[in-house]
């Protein structure tokens, strides 16, 4: 007899559905076909113990199964659940006409009960999208899964469950989640606050300006002048996700296997602080079935780089590109795979090996020599691509003894909000864009155009600095976010001045 249930397998970000033909016929043997992994071959032998210990058996008889498409490589364990349903079905150990009404995924202990998958958000969005009337899976991942209305979402803790669902139609608890009042618990970041920070006024006035626009910053000092403590407070003055982005970002965190138990959406911008001992796949993914990297697992969110040149060049160079173009593409013989990476740098470093370049004072001091072959681990076009460079210098005892705190995130949040609220009116024509960094040349021609006073004073930094074309765009960027902070429709010849201020690694001094 032979007998059809579903399954999904994910690549990227996006899923595609696994059709399980089951048959089983006169003879002996058991055939699994269809491109499986080691882990799917093995799964006869969780199925047949999970079946015993529930009551059920694996029959003595040829079993083959087709799961198509056959040229389409699939992975994981958690299509037993899929196998063991089809081939209870086809052996008539249950009566079910229902099976193909449902997608059924589940990695089956020996007890029989089900353990937690990955990938679980594409597959229920893909899920809808095909008209599957529900989705079965392990009660762990339902919460996720719910998130997706018009669809029947069932967590179950043992295949005995299923079993009797399909064959006793015994009604199984459906998970439903409001999905909007998920979303609308947005998060208020207590406990680091920039109201903490003494001082540093004018670092936070820039950090201000990257949150408003989404721009990359590199903060530069010695070891003590508050650079982690500044970039770890940059996601509490960031807008809190639209709906569209958390959908995006839980998809991410969802193939990648790193959504908690019970998190239904993520609310929250990710923030990922990476060791300077990360490899290359680490940070834009990959593995023989790729996974996503660092750099995708901060998509909305920020990616933020402790001491920046003790990273490995080559790992900061394959960074290039997808912090360019928003997405990282991994190519394999048989398929490729694309992840997004819209998110914001921030890394910080020493200017030098002591930490204590140009200070009289300092404990260690180090010639400019050595302070250029430190700088050399990172590449000028890797520079180029980031919009803010600020010198963070260490904070006078006058200001670390201040009992008077400084500006709370919230408030200045609240600033960030408004001018992100203009560049979505801006940009609301435009499904790609929707703020200031993700501009492109024909958006900067329409909405950076500067006064003739402006475009001097922009000619004259260019010549003096030797910028590229590259930073060219990324001062007017940051001049058109400086601008909406104030609520302005042009730029004006400060904006311009002050972005200009914010290219200190472009300056004679730093780079020889």
């Amino acid at each position: 007899m032979l007998t059809k249930a579903f399954g999904s397998a994910v690549f990227g970000v996006d899923a595609q559905t696994i059709t399980v033909e089951v048959n089983i016929d006169k003879g002996i043997g058991y055939h699994l076909v269809g491109l499986p992994d080691n882990a799917i071959r093995e799964s006869s032998y969780r199925i047949a113990a999970a079946l015993k210990n529930v009551g059920y058996k694996l029959p003595g008889k040829k079993i083959t199964i087709n799961m198509a498409p056959a040229d389409l490589r699939k992975e994981g364990a958690a299509y037993d659940l899929t196998l063991a349903l089809g081939i209870l079905a086809s052996s008539s150990q249950i009566k079910t006409t229902k099976i193909d009404e449902y997608i059924i995924m589940g990695e089956l202990s020996l007890d029989g009960g089900l353990q937690p998958i990955k990938g679980v958000l594409p597959i229920a969005i893909q899920a809808r999208k095909e008209g599957f009337k529900g989705f079965i899976l392990p009660k762990q991942n339902a919460k996720e899964a719910a998130i997706v209305d018009k669809l029947e979402v069932y967590g179950v803790e043992n295949i005995s469950e299923v079993i009797d669902f399909f064959d006793k139609e015994t009604p199984l608890e459906r998970t439903i989640v409001d999905t909007r009042a998920e979303f609308e618990k947005t998060y208020q970041n207590t406990e680091l606050d920039f109201a903490d920070v003494k001082g540093q006024e004018n670092i936070k006035r820039c950090m201000e300006i990257a949150a408003a626009g989404g721009h990359n910053i590199i903060l530069v000092g010695p070891p003590g002048s508050g650079k982690t403590m500044l970039a770890k407070r940059i996601s509490g003055i960031l807008p809190p996700l639209s709906l569209h982005e958390a959908l995006e970002t839980t998809k991410i965190h969802s193939v990648s296997g790193r959504l908690k138990e019970d998190i239904g959406l993520l609310t929250e911008r990710p923030f990922r602080s990476v060791h300077h001992s990360a490899s290359e796949p680490a940070i834009i993914g990959g593995g023989s079935y790729p996974q996503p990297g660092e750099i995708s697992l901060a998509h909305n969110g920020v990616l933020f780089l402790d001491e920046l040149p003790e990273f490995k060049r080559s790992v900061l160079e394959v960074m290039r590109q997808p912090l360019e173009d928003r997405e990282v593409t991994i190519s394999r013989a048989r398929f490729t795979v694309t992840y997004p990476s819209s998110c914001m740098l921030v890394a910080s470093m020493n200017p030098s090996p002591s930490g204590y370049f140009n200070d009289p004072d300092a404990p260690m001091a180090t010639s400019q020599g050595e302070m250029n072959r430190y700088l050399s681990k990172i590449s000028g076009p890797l520079l180029d691509r980031i919009d803010l460079h600020i010198e963070v210098n260490p904070v006078p005892f006058e200001k670390l003894s201040e009992e008077r705190k400084g500006e709370a995130s919230q408030i200045i949040r609240e600033r960030v909000i408004a001018a992100r609220l203009i560049q979505a009116q801006r940009y609301e024509e435009n499904d790609t864009i929707h703020y200031n960094a993700q501009m492109g040349v024909r958006q900067i021609k329409q909405y950076c155009q500067l006064p003739e006073s402006a475009k001097a004073l922009l000619k004259n930094a260019m010549e003096r600095l030797n910028l590229s074309a590259r930073a060219y765009d990324r001062i007017l960027k940051v001049a058109r976010t400086i601008a909406d902070l104030e609520g302005l429709e042009r730029i004006q010849d400060h904006h311009i001045g002050e972005a200009i201020q914010y290219r200190s690694l472009d300056r004679e001094g730093w780079l020889g």
